[in-house]
């Protein structure tokens, strides 16, 4: 483990001194890709000098005890460098777990109303305005593609781009179907209603991922409908493109330029197109689509929020949090933290199998 990780420092070194050189400092293209990999190495550099220094410092007690005056000061500090030793190598396997490097992409998030009605509907509205309000939190930055509102304040479907730093790697535990009980405000007895709205999260695809024929396209033009005042019904700046090969449908109205549209539209096909490839080829990514969005049943719920009781509950971890107004409001980085922490739980006895 050690040496693994002495081996990551080592590449560590190797890239910071190669920023040095004439031929890299002076091409911005590498400078980039040079500093996105030191970034990924920072914590395996760290650790591993950390260590080197705790090793150091225990082989000089052993020969502080050789001095009986020192001999009760070296005892003392020994106990303590080896304590600091066995912190350090739980936070060495964790931090040697295997990356994926698709966890850094930003996000294409997917918000559809289930079971029950408008209340479904108002709850999908009220999971948009937590994931805005997250990504705000954490510096993202949010771009919405296309949106479906009802009459009654809430939205049918909502899809958006999320990016910034491992964007995916956080909200990907977000994609499933997530269940509401509450009474809603239109409801005169009293009763609980119980409805769902289904979440899917998929790392933004490249244009390198994946190659689109122009014959394979058909794109239609329409004129938007809903909000937006007047201009929206005046040009056919809605873009709708259909992949024929596959039978995958993409819209976006949300602009008023027909090219912003269809850039949109490209890329979310692109992503949905990558998702379904790398459910083929790699079965550890699992089904990044299909079985995150399920059908939006009560039945296939990853996570239920119970507004009488005030609290969450993610049925993954069976773990619950209380305080649903502040998560409502985007406080949700305890939850994405448990499951991450999950996450790399699982990994780590993957690796010791």
């Amino acid at each position: 483990m050690i040496e693994q990780l002495k081996t990551l420092a080592q590449e560590y070194d190797s890239l910071q001194a190669s920023l040095q050189q004439e031929a890299v400092y002076n091409d911005p293209a590498k400078v980039a890709s040079i500093s996105k990999k030191l970034a990924s190495l920072e914590t395996a550099h760290r650790l591993y000098e950390e260590y080197r220094k705790c090793e150091q410092s225990l082989k000089d007690t052993t020969e502080m005890k050789q001095d009986p005056e020192m001999h009760s000061l070296a005892v003392e500090e020994e106990t303590q460098i080896t304590k600091k030793l066995k912190e350090l190598e739980a936070e060495i396997q964790v931090a040697l777990v295997p990356k994926n490097e698709i966890d850094e992409r930003n996000a294409i998030l997917e918000i559809r109303a289930g079971t029950g009605g408008e209340e479904a509907s108002l709850f999908a509205a009220e999971l948009m305005r937590m994931y805005l309000r997250f990504a705000e939190t954490q510096g993202w930055t949010t771009e919405l593609i296309d949106k479906s509102d009802t009459d009654g304040g809430g939205v049918k479907e909502v899809i958006m781009k999320i990016g910034g730093a491992d964007v995916y790697g956080h909200l990907k535990f977000e994609a499933g179907v997530h269940r509401v009980q509450r009474i809603p405000a239109t409801e005169n007895k009293g009763r609980v209603h119980t409805s769902a709205a289904s979440v899917a999260v998929l790392p933004e695809a490249e244009e390198t991922d994946i190659v689109i024929r122009a014959e394979d396209l058909r794109i239609d033009t329409y004129r938007s409908g809903g909000a937006g005042g007047q201009h929206v019904n005046k040009t056919d700046s809605a873009v709708r493109i259909t992949h024929i090969p596959t039978g995958v449908v993409v819209s976006s109205q949300n602009e008023r330029s027909q090219i912003k549209n269809r850039a949109y539209c490209m890329n979310v096909l692109r992503t949905r197109l990558f998702a379904a490839q790398e459910e083929k080829r790699a079965s550890e990514l699992g089904n990044l689509r299909s079985s995150q969005i399920g059908t939006g049943d009560r039945g296939e719920k990853i996570r239920t929020y119970n507004f009488p009781q005030d609290r969450l509950t993610d049925h993954r971890i069976n773990q619950s949090f209380h305080n649903l107004p502040g998560i409502m409001e985007g406080d949700i980085g305890e939850i994405i933290n448990a499951l991450r922490a999950y996450e790399t739980e699982m990994l780590m006895k993957g690796a010791q199998e």
